[in-house]
């Protein structure tokens, strides 16, 4: 067994659940076609990275889709907020003896397979690593143990997260990736080539 594990936490594509507080400015339609094209990215930047791989739906687990069973293993999402969902899956991950487990989202156009690989070798050397969204939240997170105040008393979605995951790691060695963008408002997909068809 691989003793790295990427989880890619992944909303089911359903119309008017996915990409809400984009949808309010272009759409439902056009937030679901946005977020199926960050799905197909997600899957292509993270399908041949040598690590084990496991994505975490939102709602119900879905054979034959866009993620292969025979890369990705699969399992459903349990908690009642964002954060619970998360550390149950890096419990999980603990639990089966992973000794480095790394977690992202599917809404970053800007993640490449070479984030990835960097984040798994920082943890060679520091005990947490973060990638900083320009959002102020993060669309990565790595630890070697799991620790978790990482996942209560956090405002989800807002502007403090990283800054607040930060304060719950005082003394601890972290290692920063580079900032990306992380696509959930209007504003940023406004720069993107791609999605400009739908600002119309």
């Amino acid at each position: 067994m691989n003793r790295y594990l990427l989880l890619i936490f992944a909303r089911n594509p359903i119309l008017g659940k996915v990409k809400t507080r984009l949808a309010k400015s272009i759409g439902d339609e056009n937030a679901l076609e946005i977020y199926q094209q960050l799905l197909k990215h997600t899957v292509s930047v993270t399908k041949n990275l040598p690590v084990d791989k496991r994505v975490c739906y939102s709602e119900s687990l879905v054979e034959n889709d866009i993620w292969p069973d025979n890369v990705f293993q699969k399992q459903l999402q349990k908690g009642d907020d964002l954060g619970l969902r998360m550390q149950h899956a890096f419990h999980t991950a603990f639990e089966e003896g992973y000794q480095k487990v790394v977690i992202i989202g599917t809404d970053l156009l800007e993640l490449q397979q070479a984030h990835l690989e960097k984040a798994f070798q920082k943890l060679d050397t520091c005990d947490f690593v973060f990638g900083p969204a320009d959002d102020g939240g993060y669309y990565l997170m790595g630890m070697c143990a799991l620790k978790p105040p990482l996942f209560v008393h956090k405002k989800w979605g807002t502007n403090s997260v990283l800054e607040d995951s930060m304060k719950d790691l005082f003394g601890e060695k972290i290692c920063l990736l580079e900032t990306l963008n992380d696509i959930d408002v209007v504003e940023d997909i406004i720069e993107i080539e791609a999605f400009k068809k739908y600002l119309k």
